[in-house]
């Protein structure tokens, strides 16, 4: 398959970018387990791309494709620029966070308090497209605060997709940008799939990925067959194997699935690599604790990993010593 024919082929299956978690070993890892999906980037701010560290902030591997780099900002000039550098790094899409409801992206008039100003985020589509010629994508919320969800919703894509946008990424919840934490944000707005439905119903058109409170396979199915795409978020580290479920369902349904343990052991090159370039082995394991979640010797897999693999000279033994006791305890239990 051609890197283009991958690429949208990938708009069925993503997973979310998230602060703090979808680094470069963790998309690596997810690749594993995920051969077709769309991965994203954490979000980076269009000037830290401009003035940074860009092998830090953008450096990835080959494997990670297809890759978006998701962006935050609100200057259409600065992330013109930003989207012409992650252009020029490799990147299959560039796309804007409209949907990050945390006081620290509020105070710097980017993230979800941008519902509120569709003309702007017009702006700042209309001068990414015009700088690159990978897709320009938005993420987005249902709306914020006392906003009616329908009408916020139907305005903003309307303002942002006359650019030429075709692709929206939609968290199916409205954001609280006051009174409600990040995490509070992500439970306790209702999840409305019905307005992220009729927006593909009214609009054919435009490509609309589902996002938001996606737990299980069977949810995903159901979803997948109303709209574009689905992508998961938090449910990709708290049950990783959930991952590979969904890539087979969608992609390849007449294939078996791995065995968990397959699969950490194909990341065993990766790691190996990482470790002889410095990297210490908790900025590694951090990202599969969850992969035997629910399962016989879960607990005992995460208990090892956690207490092991920060120690100094920690290596792939430690991930050995922790299949080791999972296969122990799923002995136990045949």
């Amino acid at each position: 398959m051609s890197c283009l024919s991958a690429y949208a082929a990938s708009l069925r299956f993503s997973v979310a970018p998230m602060m703090d978690w979808t680094d470069r070993h963790c998309r690596v890892f997810h690749r594993l387990l995920a051969p077709h999906a769309r991965l994203y980037t954490e979000m980076v701010h269009a000037q830290a791309v401009r003035l940074g560290d860009r092998e830090r902030l953008l450096g990835f591997a080959p494997v990670e494709h297809p890759l978006a780099l998701q962006l935050g900002g609100s200057e259409p000039a600065q992330l013109a620029e930003a989207a012409r550098i992650g252009e020029e790094w490799g990147y299959d899409e560039i796309n804007l966070n409209v949907g990050c409801p945390s006081d620290r992206v509020q105070a710097g008039r980017f993230g979800a308090c941008l519902m509120r100003e569709p003309s702007l985020v017009a702006d700042c589509v209309a001068a990414m497209r015009a700088t690159v010629r990978v897709p320009v994508t938005v993420k987005c919320r249902i709306g914020v605060d006392d906003q009616d969800e329908e009408s916020a919703l139907d305005c903003f894509i309307e303002k942002v997709s006359a650019t030429g946008c075709s692709t929206f990424v939609v968290h199916a919840r409205k954001a609280w940008l006051q009174g409600l934490s990040p995490k509070e944000n992500r439970e306790i707005p209702p999840l409305r799939y019905d307005l992220v439905h009729r927006l593909k119903t009214s609009r054919p058109a435009l490509r609309i990925v589902i996002n938001g409170g996606l737990s299980s396979l069977e949810a995903c199915l159901v979803q997948s067959r109303l709209v574009d795409g689905v992508m998961l978020g938090r449910a990709a580290y708290h049950d990783p194997y959930l991952l590979h479920r969904l890539d087979r369902a969608l992609f390849e349904p007449q294939r078996e699935l791995l065995p968990r343990v397959a699969l950490l052991q194909s990341l065993r090159p990766y790691v190996e690599s990482q470790l002889a370039h410095g990297v210490a082995l908790k900025h590694l394991t951090r990202h599969v604790l969850g992969l035997f979640a629910g399962q016989p010797g879960g607990r005992i897999f995460r208990q090892i990993l956690s207490e092991q693999a920060s120690r100094p000279g920690a290596d792939w033994q430690v991930l050995e010593t922790a299949l080791r006791a999972v296969e122990r305890n799923q002995g136990c239990t045949a």
